[in-house]
C-alpha cells in the first residue's frame, strides 16, 4: 500500500461487525466474553455505538479489563440454533505520520536500554515490563530472535529497523488464509514462511520484544478501496491486527507488516494486549449436543467524511 498525506489526514468511519454462529441441533445455554465495543485513544473518538445480540441475551454486563479495553460478558439461556452479534459504531480518527528522523534518535540498543529502566525516564514499570515479556502466544524462541537479527541490527537507527522490520516480514512472508490458525506457533510461522496479519503482528512483536521493546498487539480494522470500476461488497472488509511499540519518550509507534508500512488514519482500533488472546472479539462455552457449526463474519468499514 503507499501512503499518501491524506491517510493520515481526519476522517469519519461506521464500521459494523456481524458475527453469526449457526448450530445443527438447539443451543441450551451458552455464555461469551467479547470485545463488542471500539477504543477511545489519543488518535481516535468514539462518536456512538450500538450492540445488538439476537436471541435477546439473559444478561449482559460491561466492564474495563486490565488493558483498558470495554469487555462485555453476555449470557445466553434461551435455545437457540443460531446466533448473531452485531456491533455498529462510529469513530473519528485522526494519526499523525510518524516522525522518522525524531525516532531514529535513539538507536535500537539505546531505546531498549531506556525502556529496561522506566521509572528513571517517567514510564510505567507495568506496561514497559508486560508488553516486553513472552505471552501465550508470543514466544521467545531462538528461532524468534534470529529472525528479528536478520532484519535490525542493535546499533541501528530505531525508526529505521522499525521499517526494515515491516518490510522485511511483508517481504518474506505470503498472505494466505487457512494454513495457520488462532494456535500456530511463531515457530510455525517461521517454518511455513506463510500466514495473515495475525500472524505477522505476533511475529513483529516477538521481533521487537527479543530487541528489548516493549510492544503490544492492536487489533481493530481497515478502510479497504475495492478495484477500479467495482462496487464494494457488502461485509467485505474484515478485522485487522498490527503492532504498536513503545517509545523512550513514552509515545507509541504502530507498524503493519501485513501491509508495510506505519498505521494512519484508515485504522481503527478496537483493542490492545499482549496478544490475540487477550483481544478475542468473541470467545465462550456452549451447552449442546449439536455435532456441526458454522461460523459467518460479515464487517463493512464506511467512510463518512
Amino acid at each position: 500500500m503507499v501512503q499518501s498525506d491524506d491517510d493520515f489526514g481526519p476522517r469519519r468511519y461506521r464500521v459494523r461487525h456481524r458475527t453469526t454462529y449457526t448450530y445443527d441441533a438447539d443451543v441450551e445455554a451458552c455464555y461469551e466474553r467479547g470485545l463488542l465495543a471500539p477504543r477511545h485513544t489519543a488518535s481516535q473518538t468514539v462518536l456512538a455505538q450500538h450492540l445488538v445480540i439476537d436471541p435477546e441475551p439473559t444478561l449482559v454486563v460491561e466492564h474495563v479489563d486490565f488493558f483498558g479495553n470495554t469487555s462485555h460478558y453476555v449470557e445466553i439461556r434461551t435455545p437457540h440454533r443460531r446466533l448473531e452479534v452485531t456491533k455498529t459504531f462510529e469513530v473519528d480518527v485522526s494519526r499523525p505520520r510518524p516522525d522518522q528522523d525524531a525516532i531514529n534518535r535513539w538507536t535500537v540498543a539505546e531505546a531498549a536500554s531506556m525502556l529496561a529502566d522506566p521509572l528513571a525516564h517517567g514510564l510505567d514499570p507495568l506496561w514497559t515490563g508486560i508488553f516486553r515479556l513472552p505471552s501465550a502466544l508470543v514466544s521467545d524462541a531462538d528461532d524468534v530472535a534470529a529472525y528479528a537479527r536478520s532484519h535490525v541490527d542493535p546499533t541501528m537507527p530505531l525508526g529505521d529497523a522499525l521499517r526494515a522490520l515491516t518490510m522485511g516480514i511483508h517481504r518474506d512472508f505470503t498472505f494466505r488464509r487457512g494454513v495457520t490458525s488462532v494456535r500456530s506457533t511463531l515457530s510455525e510461522v517461521l517454518a511455513l514462511r506463510v500466514g495473515v496479519c495475525q500472524d505477522f503482528s505476533h511475529l513483529a512483536i516477538g521481533c521487537l520484544r527479543s530487541l528489548g521493546l516493549p510492544t503490544r498487539y492492536v487489533s481493530g480494522y481497515i478502510e479497504t478501496i475495492p478495484p477500479p470500476g467495482r462496487p464494494k461488497l457488502e461485509g467485505s472488509d474484515a478485522s485487522h491486527a498490527w503492532a504498536s511499540v513503545l517509545l523512550p519518550d513514552g509515545t507509541w509507534v504502530a507498524i503493519d507488516p501485513t501491509n508495510r508500512q506505519f498505521v494512519d488514519s484508515r485504522y481503527v482500533v478496537t483493542a490492545f494486549g499482549r496478544d490475540f488472546g487477550d483481544v478475542s472479539p468473541l470467545k465462550g462455552v456452549v451447552h449442546t449436543d449439536s455435532e456441526r457449526s458454522s461460523l459467518d463474519v460479515g464487517v463493512d468499514v464506511i467512510r463518512l467524511a
